[in-house]
């Protein structure tokens, strides 16, 4: 799948951080060229998330063979402000389109560090 991002003007409700983030949790082997795809970014602008995300403590991954298996640190605080409290957990029962027992399971997770 070769499609170019169409471009997009004026705001949107969620980032580009928080939709590779989804993508990411719903497919934790999702490979970059298809995480583009689905987020309609580039393959470059999704690395450089990933970086961001890494950084900042919000995703690991290991390489196994030649993908990518990627966690996702759901006990870590969302970065504004003016989300004190809330955790990549909570954002993502919210966002995520999957069943709900894989939600229940990263909300688990959070907790079961505390």
């Amino acid at each position: 799948m070769n499609r170019t991002p169409e471009p997009h003007a004026g705001w949107t409700f969620l980032t580009n951080h928080a939709r590779v983030l989804i993508a990411i949790f719903e497919d934790h082997t999702i490979r970059v060229r298809d995480m583009a795809a689905r987020c309609q970014l580039t393959e470059r602008a999704v690395q450089k998330i990933i970086a961001d995300l890494e950084e900042g403590g919000y995703l690991t991954h290991v390489r196994q063979g030649r993908s990518n298996v990627y966690r996702i640190a759901p006990d870590t605080s969302l970065r504004h402000p003016a989300d004190v409290g809330a955790t990549v957990a909570d954002l993502l029962s919210l966002l995520a389109h999957q069943e709900a027992g894989h939600v229940t399971t990263l909300a688990a997770e959070s907790h079961e560090g505390r």
